[in-house]
């Protein structure tokens, strides 16, 4: 991430005008509170993004959410599908199970890997 500043601090004004919002994970290299205060005047007035009526989703959430995708066939977008003695723990097979690997609860009692316990 970078700042882009011309004769304006070009991020600040994209946020404060509802175009972009605080990246929060970076704004340890950077004015933080400018940009927090900046993306709550926009979202107190519903400039750009913020007259959604519901909102939109955050490019964080959105991203997350791909990464977190089950395809219809239990694997992940990268095709991944596990096995229980790969897995490691009964832990790591509930986390999996949740994350939509439903083949690896093979009797349906919503636990997976259960010899793993």
């Amino acid at each position: 991430m970078a700042e882009v500043i011309s004769d304006l601090n070009i991020n600040l004004v994209l946020v404060e005008d509802g175009h972009a919002f605080a990246y929060r994970q970076y704004l340890g290299g950077c004015e933080a509170k400018e940009y927090l205060d900046a993306e709550y005047r926009a979202s107190r007035h519903r400039y750009g993004v913020w007259q959604v009526p519901d909102g939109i989703t955050r490019p964080w959430d959105f991203r997350r959410g791909r990464r977190n995708a089950v395809i219809p066939d239990g694997t992940t977008p990268g095709g991944r599908r596990y096995r229980c003695q790969e897995i490691g723990s009964y832990a790591r097979a509930q986390v999996l199970l949740r994350q939509g690997h439903s083949y690896l609860d093979s009797n349906g009692d919503g636990e997976a890997c259960e010899r793993l316990r």
